[in-house]
């Protein structure tokens, strides 16, 4: 049985992993942080949480430690890390292998541009998860799990993969249409890095009357892009991209929001990984490789995103301490 690499096994690369292994493959698991590493291949990963509690022990290893090819490596690094991690296991996969994006924003792209595009698979997730400490990931509430190959076709590969993945999501499906859901994914993305933003949690950040007309500016914007892209964006757990479209009306536009929050609300995870990127953990977020593309992609085929370019400066700010985390950041959003 060929081994599964998890290349990042932080929040979505330990999850995945973690009940894959239960399952009975072959996991073994990468990581940049050496306590989390020893954890794994000692006292175990565990998953904590309302969903599941379990622990696996593993083979586990930093980038320098790893030696062989693998035919299967699923890459789940914050999307910034993306470039270097895809030239870091290049050496490690094997000619007639593949690696499987487990990535918020357009990643596919990146990493098809340092292994090849007949080597990758995307796939599309909004599983919550957290990354507690070493050794340890929360898992709040299952999510949609879409996988596809990039070019659209129905390989036996992805017929493969999607039946080792149902053993981490029974409800996870294959597509012709992966890009719909990856660019669909960025619309509803804007929204939670505006969340991060602010101190209140999705459910209530979503729930706020007064911002409505917020998250109509951001999803537009991204569904413009989307659309220029040739690429028509899919809905998933509440988030509609039809109700953000021209022509949708308000009532429309509220009830997705309402959807979404209603998805959100009983998830353990309140906030998300943007925020804690932010408010607890302090460090830089996808913000440049997740959310600004939209902007750029879209200046490509001259389409203004001037929500999208103020959320990043915001988040930006947030990073370099010139501006504190408050809920009233959201209201200057859309006031701008």
């Amino acid at each position: 049985m060929d081994p599964i690499l998890i290349w990042g096994a932080g929040a979505i690369g330990g999850s995945v992993g973690a009940w894959l292994k239960r399952a009975g493959h072959d996991v073994h698991f990468v990581d940049v942080v050496a306590d989390h590493v020893a954890a794994i291949r000692s006292t175990g990963l565990r998953i904590t949480g309302p969903v599941d509690q379990f622990s696996v022990v593993a083979p586990a290893m930093q980038p320098a430690e790893v030696t062989g090819t693998y035919r299967r490596i699923f890459l789940a690094v914050k999307a910034h890390h993306t470039e270097a991690a895809a030239k870091a296991l290049a050496p490690f996969l094997a000619a007639d292998g593949y690696v499987l994006s487990l990535q918020n924003g357009l990643c596919e792209r990146i990493i098809a541009d340092v292994v090849g595009r007949a080597r990758v698979i995307g796939a599309f997730v909004n599983f919550s998860t957290d990354w507690i400490a070493p050794g340890e990931v929360m898992f709040g509430s299952r999510g949609a799990v879409v996988l596809g190959e990039l070019d659209g076709a129905m390989t036996d590969r992805l017929a493969a993969l999607h039946k080792v993945m149902l053993d981490f999501e029974p409800n996870a499906i294959t597509t012709p249409e992966i890009w719909g859901y990856l660019w669909g994914k960025l619309g509803y993305g804007a929204m939670l890095f505006a969340q991060a933003l602010g101190m209140k949690g999705i459910a209530d950040c979503l729930a706020r009357p007064e911002l409505l007309p917020l998250w109509r500016a951001l999803a537009a914007e991204a569904n413009a892009v989307t659309l220029a892209e040739g690429v028509t964006p899919r809905g998933f757990n509440g988030y509609d991209p039809a109700a953000f479209m021209p022509g949708a009306s308000l009532a429309e536009a509220r009830a997705a929001v309402q959807a979404m929050v209603d998805f959100n609300r009983p998830s353990a995870k309140t906030h998300s990984g943007v925020w804690r990127d932010l408010a607890i953990r302090k460090r830089q977020t996808e913000v440049d490789v997740q959310i600004a593309p939209i902007a750029s992609i879209g200046a490509s085929h001259g389409i203004a995103c001037p929500t999208i370019d103020r959320l990043v400066a915001m988040i930006h700010e947030v990073e370099a301490g010139t501006r504190v985390l408050d809920d009233d950041n959201l209201v200057e959003l859309m006031g701008r």
